[in-house]
């Protein structure tokens, strides 16, 4: 369960557009799910939305994979050795850009905007990001745009390297492991989740998208998807992500997605978007607070402070570096 605050007024909508310096954000934060009948669950809903729209998506997806085909030539090569190929990373600035701003825009939209689709899908922390990080690889054409029922058209391009689930994963999009073996010295402060031993197959049992899997929890996402830029939460850029590890709690693993500037809200330049995931048995809701009022919370285990052992840092994914 992640922190509370007093929620936050929405603006009226449609609000006045800015340029893609006003980046959009939203609340995501909650505790880590079993990747069992959770996962499948979890990744039904957005598997049959994108069903109806492949036939879009694959107009202008000619070189790359289709989600039942092999991975394009170079597949494998990953160049920082961190496990995370480099066919999946986004190249160019313009790509890095395009995905930052529908990430933010698309998680900050589902507390000020969302459908009921967003509604089942996004129960806890992880699935606010699993949502936005999907939907912000897809082809944004018409078609998607009436099924996601934004409240506007922020005019932003779209990533040029890959379409999910045309790109390189299919429709695998989180890097996960079946079993720890050596690993990249940074990852050595954060255990191996035990549910992502349980639910990858071994090595070769799936060897087109071998390691890559569509649902991850926020241990999976901290651990294999993610790199730590600091401890320092001033560090943050929009799109970073701020993990905590409550080890009292049932769901340790907590994120937070920081946004900086909102699309929605005039002021302010330090705006987090979480989920609170279980609220002590009722279902949580998503929330966004200012980075200031997270430093001044009245339980310590919450403030994104380095001298907080609970707090691991400022996080930054691997599909960006």
């Amino acid at each position: 369960m992640c922190p509370h605050f007093k929620r936050v007024n929405r603006p009226s909508l449609p609000i006045r557009l800015s340029e893609l310096a006003r980046v959009l954000r939203v609340l995501g934060g909650a505790a880590p799910v079993f990747i069992s009948l959770a996962g499948l669950v979890a990744i039904l809903p957005h598997r049959i939305a994108l069903a109806g729209g492949l036939r879009v998506i694959a107009a202008g997806a000619d070189t790359h994979t289709s989600p039942g085909g092999g991975p394009p030539p170079g597949n494998a090569r990953n160049s920082l050795g961190d496990g995370f190929p480099d066919s999946a990373r986004l190249d160019t600035v313009q790509d890095r850009a395009n995905f930052v701003h529908w990430f933010t825009f698309l998680a900050e939209t589902q507390y000020y905007a969302p459908t009921a689709r967003s509604r089942a899908e996004i129960l806890d922390c992880a699935a606010l990001i699993r949502f936005a990080y999907r939907n912000s690889l897809v082809a944004h054409s018409p078609a998607w745009r009436k099924e996601a029922g934004l409240p506007f058209d922020p005019g932003f391009g779209d990533v040029a390297k890959y379409h999910y689930p045309f790109g390189p994963q299919g429709w695998g999009l989180f890097r996960a492991a079946y079993s720890c073996g050596p690993e990249p010295q940074s990852l050595a402060d954060f255990p191996c989740p035990p549910s992502v031993r349980r639910s990858v197959p071994p090595a070769g049992q799936n060897s087109a998208h071998d390691g890559f899997v569509e649902f991850a929890d926020s241990a999976t996402i901290l651990r294999y998807n993610t790199y730590r830029v600091s401890r320092d939460v001033r560090a943050a850029q929009p799109g970073d992500l701020l993990f905590f590890h409550q080890p009292v709690q049932r769901e340790p693993f907590h994120t937070m997605m920081f946004v900086g500037k909102s699309f929605y809200q005039p002021r302010g330049t330090d705006w987090i978007v979480y989920h609170t995931g279980d609220m002590n048995g009722r279902q949580g809701e998503i929330r966004e607070v200012q980075v200031g009022i997270l430093l001044a919370h009245p339980d310590l285990r919450w403030r994104p402070l380095a001298s907080n052992p609970n707090f691991l840092g400022v996080f930054r994914l691997r599909i960006l570096q």
